[in-house]
């Protein structure tokens, strides 16, 4: 079995070529998700596919929480992020901005 390598090992760009990088116009709508390592690991898949932004809606939690970080690898710090109390206002918002989606939680430009 290999070791577990350090985020400094992981080839990741900086977090301001993150910010920096051409994104896929996908963002990703969190609906009351409990699990905060899954919360995370929604950062670290945002991350990874170079998405637009993760809206945390509803009782999802959010960043800095130590459950978060752990499992998003510092992805926190690179996907840009942002909290509604209620899904639907989420939603809303983000149809005003021309999103469009094929289900309720799946929206793209």
């Amino acid at each position: 079995m290999g070791k577990k390598l350090a985020n400094s090992e992981l080839g990741r760009i900086s977090v301001n070529e993150f910010k920096d990088s051409e994104k896929t116009k996908i963002v990703l709508v969190l609906d009351n998700i409990r699990s905060l390592n899954n919360v995370g690991s929604a950062f670290r898949t945002a991350d990874a596919f170079l998405l637009e932004a993760i809206y945390l809606c509803g009782v999802t939690g959010t960043p800095p929480h130590p459950e978060i970080h752990k499992t998003a690898l510092g992805a926190t710090d690179s996907v840009k992020w942002e909290k509604y109390t209620s899904t639907q206002s989420c939603i809303d918002q983000l149809k005003q901005e021309g999103y469009r989606t094929n289900t309720k939680l799946s929206f793209f430009r």
